[in-house]
């Protein structure tokens, strides 16, 4: 079979002009790569408590990562930047100056109509402040003596 007669066989492809005969093409695009992979699930971060409601001692305020919020009376900043209550209360956020600007602080009151920052001067000191352990056992009411 000659040069020639090859070359009108193989007419029906995209490249017989060539004389390269039929080429095979792909009849389905390729998948691509997913980007993100589906990442991980939420870390469920924000405020778990709003402002007027009643906190008791271990309740978690605030998740977050890094001091969005800084705590307040009577909150603790937790290892993970979690704010959490110390004492039973109300939850107030308020803004106080600090250095250029203002800075958001996390607090709880013990009556509904308090506000933070607390004014010592005309209120007085808070009764937990921060020398109370709340978590300490309670002392007995009675001791009997068996004799």
């Amino acid at each position: 079979m000659s040069f020639f007669s090859r070359c009108l066989i193989s007419s029906n492809g995209p490249f017989a002009s060539l004389g390269l005969g039929a080429v095979r093409t792909a009849t389905k695009r390729a998948g691509g790569t997913v980007h993100n992979h589906g990442g991980s699930p939420g870390k469920r971060l924000g405020l778990k408590k709003f402002s007027d409601q009643f906190v008791i001692p271990g309740n978690i305020i605030v998740r977050q990562r890094g001091t969005l919020f800084h705590p307040g009376q009577h909150v603790k900043l937790g290892r993970d930047h979690t704010i959490y209550a110390t004492a039973p209360g109300y939850v107030r956020f308020y803004k106080e100056k600090w250095m250029r600007g203002f800075r958001s602080f996390v607090g709880v009151v013990l009556e509904r109509g308090e506000v933070l920052p607390r004014e010592e001067k005309s209120r007085g000191r808070s009764r937990y402040f921060d020398l109370v352990n709340l978590n300490a056992p309670a002392s007995p009411l009675r001791t009997s003596t068996i004799s």
